[in-house]
């Protein structure tokens, strides 16, 4: 028993020795933690989500055919019905101090496909009452990516 405890402290000597001699090699400047390594470059800011209000889309007030009471505003709903795409998601945060609403949501047909995204919210008033956790249905404008309808479905 003594002459194997002797070999096996024999072969952990030998690798401890083989390891101190092991030098790791110098950094190239390619390497970021190398002093002279260029900078790399700055991640674009996110167009999805607002960091401070200046960051929202501006909010401009249209007047349709179905405001002013003319008889075309059948022809102004379709036209609306055609700007706007409805999903449904889970709430994963509201932020009412920049007016938006974060949804994971499911494949919005002919739209975007499934993921997790920030939405600004028209007007700000649909994030009263949601919570994380919520099952919502949502309607978006498609050109500003505005959500402009909620619907709590839980």
């Amino acid at each position: 028993m003594r002459a194997k405890t002797n070999g096996l402290s024999i072969s952990v000597l030998l690798m401890l020795a083989a390891c101190s001699s092991y030098g790791a090699e110098p950094l190239t400047t390619n390497h970021p933690a190398h002093p002279d390594a260029q900078v790399g470059a700055v991640a674009p800011r996110s167009t999805a989500l607002a960091y401070t209000t200046a960051d929202l889309p501006s909010v401009s007030i249209t007047r349709t055919a179905a405001d002013s009471g003319s008889h075309d505003a059948h022809h102004a709903s379709s036209a609306n019905a055609q700007k706007t795409v409805t999903g449904e998601g889970n709430v994963v945060a509201v932020v009412p101090a920049t007016g938006q609403l974060v949804i994971q949501h499911g494949e919005i047909k002919d739209f975007m496909g499934p993921m997790t995204m920030g939405y600004p919210t028209e007007p700000s008033t649909l994030l009263e009452g949601l919570k994380p956790g919520d099952k919502v249905r949502f309607s978006i404008e498609k050109e500003k990516k505005i959500i402009t309808k909620i619907e709590k479905l839980n």
